[in-house]
Parts: C-alpha cells; structure tokens; sequence
C-alpha cells in the first residue's frame, strides 16, 4: 500500500500495474464537492459562507463569532448540521435548503469527465454529506448526471455524515454494493479510512498544484495515510489511465 501511495500519479504517468488493483471493481464511489468538480471551481466555499450565516442568524451572533463556533462545531460533530442539531435543536431541512441556495454557473460542463464515469465497468454512485438537491444540481451543472446509478445524501444516512462508520455501512446495505470489489473517491483523507477498512480501493483527490507537496509528506510519513491508495489531482486525467489499465 505505501508503493502506491510513492508511486501514485495521475493521467498519463499513472502506473499501469499500479492501477490494474481496480480490475474487479463493480462499484465507483464519489464524493461530490471537490472530487467531482475542481477545488478550484470553489463552490463550496459559498456553502461554507452560507453555513457560517445560518449560523449567525440562528444563534443571533457576530460574523467572525459565528465563524470560530461553526469550525467547533464541524471538528467535534463531522458536520455543523449535525452539531447545531445536538445542541440548538435546529430544523435540518430548513438548514439544508438554506446552506445550498448558492450560484451553480461559475461550473462548466465536462463532457470528458462524463465519458471516463460511464467507461468504468459497474454501477457509479454519489455519495455525499450535502443533500441529494445539491447533488442533483451540481451533477447536472458538470453534464454528468446520466452516468450515475443512485445518490446517497446526509437524509439517506439519517443525517449521520461520514466518517462515521454506521454511515458507510448504510451505504453499503441501501444499495447492495460489495466493498470488496468498491473504489472511493474523497477530497479528504479521513472519509477514506472506513471505506480502507472495509476494503475498498481508495483514491484522495487533492487541489490542482499541490499533489507534489502532498506526496512529500506521504512519503516522509507513510504510515499516517496507510488508508490512501491513490492520489491525484485531476480526477478526468486519472480516470482515463483506469480505464485504459482495465482495457489491456
């Protein structure tokens, strides 16, 4: 696993033998923000905003005070939902519907990502701590929609997010996958540890420039991301190497 994460690269200098590991794979799991789309479309920055603001007009706080409470309240519960409905009682569909009222137009269709989605053998699948309209918008904003089999949102999961393992095992038993034979993809690592232990193929997908750095820090402490197969920067670029390793 620590040769993988070395030689882990993206596009047309992935390791063919390396990636031949997703042959058998019947299953494709993607996170949603920052996976499916670019770090750099940042999108989920206006959400983060949106949910810093719902934050302050709940609790009827300051912006900067709202900010400090709703990071506490990501890093202790998994989500701000989740943490405002533990301590506040707050409605989740109305912060749900709230935090996503955003402007989907600054994300440009990808036809190519499309392509390389649809190529993988098997069901693909969008798993994500947002909610299924959310998903549903930002899918349809990549031209990407088509290609999935289902989308299993923070309501699917009782509103319990990932990392939590009672969540994946939802996942799992909602939709029959194996995750033997399943690959994940995830912006952040420790959504990745859980989908490892169950034996999955996981890939971390890290910010356009940065893969470089992050591999320094993978190599110099390897057994801190024993959880991370694969890492890439360019999800179309890497999908198109699996699907030509899965070709030959």
């Amino acid at each position: 696993m620590t040769e993988n994460l070395s030689s882990a690269a993206e596009g047309a200098q992935a390791h063919r033998t390396d990636l031949r590991v997703f042959k058998g794979v019947e299953a494709w799991i993607f996170d949603l923000d920052n996976t499916l789309y670019p770090h750099e479309a940042d999108l989920f920055s206006q959400i983060d905003d949106q949910i810093s603001l719902y934050v302050q007009k709940i609790l009827d706080i300051g912006r900067d005070e709202a900010m400090v409470h709703q990071k506490a309240l990501y890093h202790e519960y998994g989500t701000t939902l989740r943490g405002l409905m533990e301590k506040h009682q707050i409605d989740p569909d109305h912060y749900l519907e709230f935090v996503h009222d955003i402007d989907y137009s600054g994300l440009d269709p990808n036809p190519d990502l499309g392509r390389q989605i649809e190529a993988l053998p098997g069901k693909k699948f969008i798993f994500t701590n947002g909610d299924r309209p959310h998903a549903e918008r930002t899918a349809a904003a990549l031209g990407i929609s088509d290609h999935f089999e289902d989308i299993f949102d923070i309501v699917s999961a009782d509103l319990i997010p990932k990392p939590n393992k009672e969540t994946y095992d939802k996942f799992l038993g909602q939709t029959g996958v194996s995750s033997a034979r399943a690959a994940m993809f995830e912006d952040l690592p420790k959504n990745l540890k859980v989908p490892h232990q169950l034996g999955m193929c996981t890939t971390l997908i890290v910010p356009r420039g940065s893969r470089s750095v992050l591999k320094e820090g993978f190599d110099l402490e390897r057994d801190t991301y024993p959880h991370v197969d694969f890492v890439t920067e360019d999800l179309t670029g890497f999908l198109t190497a699996v699907n030509g390793a899965l070709a030959g």
